[in-house]
């Protein structure tokens, strides 16, 4: 099974949302669709889904276009998607019967999941006597509850207490032992480092930077040191050449060009009697290479 993004374009008036935007999913697991607020992502989303017509380009599934007859999808926007004055349980039912359940079928699906998801006490109540987690719930259910091959999740965590998300992760991480296709859309790059093996980052409606997470990092190299001594180690650091990138109340980073540097400088301290209780090297951080990329971009 694949899914291929196609030279995507979307234009609103003078804007370009989406700018000859390719990409693929070849395995099942978590695939990062990522950038800022505005970066094209939603509306990427939709184009794939055909809720939105694209100016050029298209998106399959197995080589068929994408449609509720190719594909069982599940889709949470995220804006609310679900009706306010109407009971839980109804509505789940009926998004279950919309994508093609018998009714019966969708009754048990729902059941299950509101289970599985601490919210079957609420299945009597209108959606807005929910806290916004617990509508947050009942919209994930209503994208599952047809068993999808394929989830797209739009900033799912948005607005998620801690409680809730936890319960969010652990969805995600059931999803990815079944084997589905799941679309992560986020501007959370802690979140996307979680959970995702491949993604392309969108600036301004373009990718600037796609592919294995674990490969990007990987090619920036060991450009981040974090240090913390009893001892001020700023004069030493500034005669290394790093450059401080930021000073926390137990630990400071610094950039640097890479190990060798690293370790000339632990020498340079230890040979002045300082001793570091903390000295970790490692990969820039996925927020810290959107930031220089997107910085490029401009």
């Amino acid at each position: 099974m694949s899914l291929i993004v196609n030279d995507f374009v979307k234009t609103f008036g003078q804007v370009k949302a989406v700018n000859h935007l390719s990409f693929q999913m070849d395995k099942p697991g978590v695939f990062g669709l990522i950038g800022t607020n505005g970066a094209g992502k939603t509306t990427t989303i939709r184009m794939m889904l055909g809720l939105i017509e694209a100016d050029q380009g298209e998106a399959t599934w197995n080589g068929k276009k994408i449609s509720r007859e190719s594909l069982r999808f599940g889709y949470m926007p995220e804006e609310r998607g679900i009706y306010m004055k109407t009971k839980v349980r109804e509505q789940l039912e009926y998004f279950g019967m919309l994508r093609g359940m018998k009714r019966a079928d969708a009754r048990i699906s729902a059941t299950r999941w509101m289970k599985r998801m601490g919210v079957l006490e609420y299945e009597n109540r209108t959606a807005d006597k929910l806290s916004k987690g617990n509508q947050q719930k009942v919209q994930l259910i209503a994208a599952m509850i047809n068993d999808p091959e394929l989830v797209i999740l739009d900033e799912p965590f948005s607005g998620l207490d801690p409680v809730n998300t936890d319960v969010l992760r652990s969805v995600i991480k059931e999803m990815v032992r079944e084997g589905k296709y799941v679309i992560l859309s986020s501007h959370q790059m802690s979140v996307v480092e979680e959970y995702c093996e491949n993604l392309v980052l969108l600036n301004k409606g373009a990718a600037v930077l796609d592919g294995s997470l674990r490969e990007i990092k990987a090619g920036y190299g060991h450009t981040r040191l974090l240090i913390s001594a009893e001892n001020d180690v700023k004069p030493y650091a500034g005669k290394a050449g790093l450059v401080l990138l930021s000073e926390r109340a137990d630990e400071m980073e610094y950039k640097i060009t890479g190990d060798e540097m690293a370790r000339t400088f632990l020498k340079s301290l230890t040979d002045a009697g300082v001793f570091p209780v903390k000295y970790e090297i490692r990969e820039p951080s996925l927020h810290e290479i959107f930031v220089e990329k997107a910085g490029e971009a401009e």
